[in-house]
């Protein structure tokens, strides 16, 4: 567990398009932002849903259909709406490699390289994303206990190993589109997303 201390920043209205009013709260540790969105006051809850979401400003800003972000982005908002979760937004763009190189490896997979043959050559680790960030936070709500909106084991692992028990994985399945068949493939077959 890192030791500096976590620190929330400010807690905002969030209205949200064909749903209605959740909540924002950024927190800061260390240099590194985290924004929760929620309903109601999680610290109420049991053993809520809780969706950990990393950004990609491609699918969700400009609606690539290249990935599945931006689908599983949209249908964890409902779900969080519905059952009163929470989503934990990390800010790890290409899978914690950083922008300029999400586009490096994404000009490779242009070329015909599928996303891990595209960040293998470029010395770059194939999911650099960290999770005890968001562990963190649950345990600043004093949550330790959820059931998590997730196809990515690694999620699990992290959480589990941090001390959050993970009472049921709730799939997130997204239909392919023909821009996005081989890089969810690769997730399943490479990545052991389980799709």
């Amino acid at each position: 567990m890192n030791n500096t201390t976590l620190v929330e920043i400010s807690k905002v209205s969030l209205p949200v398009e064909d749903l209605g009013m959740l909540k924002a709260t950024l927190f800061s540790r260390n240099g590194d932002e985290v924004m929760v969105i929620s309903r109601d006051n999680i610290i109420k809850a049991k053993n809520p849903i809780i969706r950990i979401h990393s950004q990609c400003i491609t699918g969700e800003a400009f609606h690539s259909l290249r990935c599945d972000c931006r689908p599983q982005l949209m249908e964890s908002l409902k779900i969080i709406y519905k059952n009163k979760g929470a989503i934990i937004y990390l800010f790890q763009e290409g899978r914690g490699a950083g922008l300029r190189k999400k586009f490096m490896a994404n000009h490779l997979e242009d070329e015909g390289l599928d996303t891990v043959e595209a960040y293998e050559s470029l010395n770059l680790p194939i999911d650099q994303r960290d999770y005890e960030l968001a562990a963190d936070i649950l345990k600043y709500y004093k949550i330790s206990k959820i059931k998590l909106l997730t196809n990515n084991p690694d999620k699990i692992e992290c959480l589990e190993k941090n001390g959050i028990v993970i009472s049921e994985r709730i799939p997130l399945i997204i239909p392919p589109n023909r821009y996005n068949r081989k890089y969810l493939q690769t997730k399943k077959s490479k990545m052991r997303h389980l799709l």
